[in-house]
This record gives structure tokens, C-alpha cells and sequence, in this order.
């Protein structure tokens, strides 16, 4: 296929082949049906799908969100054609195993290739990412009745699926949620209670909907020990697979936002009253696993949702890119910098198009180095997915388990803050015309600024990173990812990327002594009112590496491609990676300027 505006495909195929090498992966037991041919179709028609059913309604769905009448949700009608589409193809159960009609996909690739329907259209494929991470947590938790019940239908795209963690009250702050699970005689339970922020809690896109929900169960431990985890579908289920009663799960209101206006986003009320099961008040629930283990049940869906949110902002801010980067190369306007307006027969000269001013090359290529860094970033994160589940050997599964738990935060957070950033700079090179309706980067923007909030703030990844995952099994994880990107610039000595090595090096040196620094101060507060500063640092510090480790990737190879490569990662090195110095220095001084900050002086 040719050049699109949605996103490079010759970034991919050197990403996945080129550097993670995830053909080798066709040796393993899952993956002995797949060859770098089915992997390169299943991208061919996610580019395709993407290209012809999600692009075309994305402005429309942004123009025309969801709207609340008489009780139900109204949405355009390409959205169902493009899902419905999706789910045909195969795409919902991709990475799925072959019992359940996947196609045992390794992650990496069905990442890849969920990202073209979110660059295409984040709002319609936001559905989906949802259902996969739903079903795929009650594969992990789940009974084999809860399996055969709820997850089947939603891999055939027949049923779709939602987390309901947040409240009303309380955010964030998962220890403070009130909706309340009492026992019944069956075995079931009786929710009541009220959920915000629900991404696709009620659409009439598919026959049902699966709630995965939070609740307390009466007489539980306090605070985040005592939450459980409920399966609550929208209508009944009964013995046969046949939809029964509507369930007492009530949509109170629609959420709008900013951007993702595509997306339904929801305030539910569980309990109300409406609707009745059997004739008795609350909504009808199942409990996933053990009691009061929910939260870390709901981890295993929230851990994948981060990375899936991170690759999200990457995208937008990769589709952003790309539309600025063709603007740039079209849009003619000035002159360079001492050219003459005329020529030396008195007529004008003509101007140039803009992408000939060093400004907006800079812009272009800051864009780009955050771009193909973050997807970088994410791509390595789904390879680390497909070691920890199918390497040989238990030592490579738990190496990887634990590296992925430290870059967690990171790959949510960082893709989150520059993502956005580069939406930001495609507005700017597209000057006046970038702050309007008539090109798509304002929607770009608006849509990707969600990210930094929505699957735990990026202050909430600081507090993850810094306050437990920097120093978990004693700082095993921190120990190892600083091990992982020093066997990187082991293998740049002797070559061009030298100083660039050196440079890491030198950054993760730092990065262990502040993470010491920190932690020895003996005030918690102080710790980690410095978190975020910590993970903007740490983050830099990994796509610097990941930046190494694509530039060592290009070989000798001289095209105009490779090249581009080696010049953002020059770029990464000589612009970026210094800002970590000056962030560490203020980590290591143990700065109180905000804890003695308040509040009456702001």
C-alpha cells in the first residue's frame, strides 16, 4: 500500500522486523501457524479497514457525539458499520487463542495493528480495545461458565465490554468508592450504587454489554482490601446463551468532553429501581474470582489499558505528524533566510514551501522524535507481553514480567505528556489554519489530551513508578531495567552512537543514585512530591535508550528512511536527553517549594 496520513507502515515493518525481529517469535509452540506473510496481511488489512471505515467518520463522529434520548444513546450510524466490519475480519479475537476463535496472534503484531484503527479514529476503536481488555481479564480470572458466557459472544463482536471503576465521589481514589454488593441466596449478588467516567457503558451497537464493575461487599476489610470484582451485563443471561430480563444497570447521563466525543461516556446508576430481576431492587451480579481480591483482578485489565492508552497518544500524536509533515512539504510561503524577493531581472521570486525553513524542520523533527520513539516504546512493551507469556525458559517469562512492570507507567505517561506535544507543534506549522475546524490537527489534539487523565493520571504512574515500582524486590526491577539499556550501549562502543552511549550511560548512573537520593530523605512527602519529575526524567532516559537501540537497528543501510531514523535519534540525543540533567539535579536537592507552598498563597 502507498503512503498514508494515518500512520507510517514502513515504521512498522522496521519496528517489527527490523528491530524486535518478531518473525523469530514462529518458533514457538503458539505462533507455528504464523509467518512474516500472515503478519504482514493481517497489517495490510488493518490498514486497509482503518483507512476506508474508521478515517472517513472521524470528524463526523467529533461533530455529532453521542446523544442521550428517551433513555438510550444515539450515535451515528458509521460507527456500527465500521466495528461491525472490525469484528467480521477477525480483528476483535486477533491475539486471541484459536478455542475462542482467535487467531493467536503474538501482542506485537496485534498491537501494531490496532494502531491504525486508533490513529484512524481513537473514538469508534475505543469500543473494542475496551471489549478485548474485558474479556481478556475474565480469561485470566474468570469461571469457565463466566468464560463460555460472557467472553465468546464479546470475540465475536456480538457483545461489547466496559470497566466501572470510578464514582462520582471519588476519582481516582479507588479506597473511597461506596457501590455496595450484597449476597444472595443463589450465589449472585445485588449491586447498588453509582459509576462516572464509563467509556462505552450503553450504546445500542451490540445485542448486551458487560460490565466489569467494582463494589464492596458488606462486612469486607476496609479501604482498596475490602473491593471485589462483578460481572453486571446490561440484559440477563440465560441457561441457553439467550438474552433474559434487562438488568437494574441504568444509563443517568452522558459525559461531554473536550475530545473522544465519539467515544459514550458515562454516569451509571446500578440499583435504581427501573429494572427489577426477578422482582427484586439492584442489578444482578457475578463475582469474578475470590472475594475481595478486585482491585487486583481489575490491575491485569488497567495494566494492558495503559500501554493500549500510551500506543493511543502515540498514534494521535503519529497522525498529527504525518498531516503536518504534508502540509509542511505543499504550503508554500517566504523565502530562506537571505534569499531575495526578487530575482535579478526584477521579478519576484517564488516562495518556498515551508518545510525549507529551519523552524519548522525543528518542529517537524522534535514531532518526530517523540513519535516514532513512543511507538517504539509501546511496540517493545506488547514484544515484552509476547516473552513473559511464551518464552522457553522461566527465567526469560519473569525477566520480562518484571521489566514490564517497571516500564509500565512509562509507556502510559510519557507517550501521554508528548504525544499531545507533537499534536501541539502539527498545529503550529500549519500556522492560522492548524487552529481551525477546516484541518484535522485541532481534532487531533483535543482528542489526545484525555490521555494524561484517563487509566490513572500521570500523576498516579509517578506515584506507581517512584513509590513502589523503583523499589520493589529491593529495586530488582529498576536493577534490571538499568541492566537491559547498558547491554545496549555495550554494543554501540566502536560505532557512530559512542557518545550517544556514553551519554545513557551516564543518565542511568544518575537515575540510580537519585532513586537513592529519594528514598533516604526520610520524609515521604518529600519523596514524592518530587514523582513526577522523576517519571518525566525516566521516561526521557528510556526513549533515549529505545532511540540507541532503533539507531543501532539501521545498520549501513543509506536510504532516505535510515537516515531519517539516525537523524531523530541525533535529534533525541542533542535536544532532548540533556533536560534529564537538570531534572535529576532538582530531584537530588530534595526541593520543598511545593510541600511549603499553602494553599492560601496560590
Amino acid at each position: 500500500m502507498g503512503s498514508s496520513l494515518i500512520l507510517s507502515r514502513r515504521d512498522l515493518d522496521f519496528l517489527l522486523h527490523e528491530w524486535l525481529d518478531v518473525e523469530s517469535l514462529i518458533k514457538r509452540p503458539r505462533f507455528t501457524e504464523h509467518s512474516r506473510e500472515t503478519f504482514d496481511a493481517v497489517l495490510d488489512l488493518a490498514q486497509q479497514i482503518a483507512t476506508d471505515h474508521f478515517a472517513p467518520h472521524n470528524r463526523k463522529a467529533d461533530e455529532n457525539e453521542p446523544r442521550f434520548v428517551d433513555g438510550r444513546v444515539e450515535l451515528i450510524p458509521e460507527v456500527a458499520k465500521a466495528l461491525e466490519v472490525f469484528t467480521d475480519a477477525g480483528m476483535m479475537a486477533g491475539s486471541f487463542d484459536e478455542e475462542y476463535g482467535g487467531m493467536q496472534l503474538p501482542h506485537a503484531v496485534s498491537q501494531a495493528a490496532m494502531a491504525w484503527f486508533q490513529a484512524a479514529n481513537i473514538s469508534t476503536s475505543a469500543y473494542p480495545f475496551l471489549t478485548m481488555g474485558n474479556a481478556r481479564l475474565l480469561l485470566a480470572h474468570g469461571s469457565q461458565q463466566q468464560i463460555d458466557t460472557y467472553v465468546r459472544p464479546q470475540l465475536e463482536g456480538r457483545w461489547f465490554g466496559t470497566m466501572a471503576l470510578s464514582e462520582p465521589q471519588a476519582g481516582s481514589s479507588l479506597a473511597d468508592i461506596t457501590t455496595k454488593a450484597e449476597p444472595q441466596d443463589d450465589g449472585t449478588y445485588r449491586l447498588t450504587g453509582n459509576k462516572m467516567w464509563i467509556s462505552g457503558g450503553d450504546h445500542e451497537l451490540t445485542e448486551n454489554i458487560v460490565h466489569l464493575v467494582l463494589a464492596k461487599i458488606p462486612g469486607g476489610p476496609p479501604g482498596v482490601k475490602g473491593i471485589s470484582l462483578f460481572v453486571v451485563p446490561k440484559f440477563l443471561v440465560d441457561d441457553d446463551g439467550s438474552l433474559g430480563e434487562r438488568n437494574d444497570v441504568v444509563l443517568a447521563g452522558l459525559n461531554h468532553k473536550m475530545g473522544y466525543r465519539g467515544t459514550t461516556n458515562t454516569l451509571l446508576n446500578f440499583g435504581e429501581g427501573v429494572h427489577t430481576p426477578g422482582g427484586r431492587a439492584g442489578a444482578v451480579g457475578f463475582l469474578v474470582g475470590e472475594q475481595h481480591r478486585g482491585l487486583t483482578y481489575m490491575f491485569s485489565m488497567m495494566n494492558e489499558a495503559r500501554i493500549g492508552v500510551g500506543m493511543g497518544a502515540t498514534v494521535l500524536g503519529y497522525t498529527g505528524y504525518l498531516h503536518a509533515l504534508d502540509y509542511a512539504r505543499t504550503r508554500t510561503q517566504g523565502r530562506p533566510a537571505g534569499a531575495k524577493t526578487t530575482t535579478s531581472n526584477g521579478a519576484s521570486s517564488a516562495p518556498v514551501p515551508i518545510v525549507a525553513h529551519p523552524d519548522v524542520r525543528r518542529m517537524l523533527l522534535a514531532a518526530k522524535s517523540y513519535v516514532e520513539g513512543g511507538l517504539a516504546l509501546g511496540l517493545y512493551c506488547a514484544r515484552l507481553v509476547d516473552e513473559e507469556q511464551t518464552a522457553e525458559s522461566d527465567d526469560v517469562r519473569a525477566r520480562a514480567h518484571l521489566l514490564l512492570d517497571v516500564l509500565t507507567p512509562i509507556a502510559k505517561a510519557w507517550p501521554s505528556q508528548w504525544g499531545p506535544v507533537a499534536d501541539d507543534l502539527a498545529i503550529q506549522v500549519h500556522g492560522g489554519y492548524g487552529y481551525t475546524r477546516d484541518y484535522p490537527v485541532e481534532q487531533f489534539y483535543r482528542d489526545n489530551r484525555l490521555n494524561p487523565i484517563h487509566e490513572g493520571t500521570n500523576g498516579i504512574q509517578a506515584l506507581d513508578l517512584l513509590g513502589r515500582k523503583a523499589v520493589m524486590q529491593g529495586g530488582a526491577g529498576l536493577t534490571l531495567l538499568g541492566e537491559t539499556i547498558t547491554a545496549t550501549t555495550a554494543r554501540a562502543i566502536g560505532t557512530q552512537w559512542a557518545a550517544f552511549a556514553a551519554d545513557v550511560d551516564a543518565a542511568v548512573a544518575r537515575l540510580g543514585s537519585v532513586t537513592a537520593t529519594l528514598w533516604s530523605a526520610g520524609d515521604p512527602e518529600v519523596t514524592l512530591a518530587n514523582a513526577h519529575v522523576y517519571l518525566e526524567a525516566a521516561g526521557h532516559l528510556v526513549v533515549a535508550w529505545v532511540w540507541l537501540e532503533q539507531a543501532l537497528a539501521t545498520g549501513s543501510s543509506d536510504s532516505d528512511f535510515h537516515e531519517g531514523k539516525r537523524q531523530a535519534a541525533r535529534y533525541f540525543w542533542r535536544w532532548e536527553l540533556p533536560k534529564v540533567a537538570a531534572q535529576f539535579d532538582l530531584l537530588e536537592s530534595l526541593d520543598r517549594t511545593v510541600l511549603d507552598t499553602p494553599d492560601r498563597w496560590l
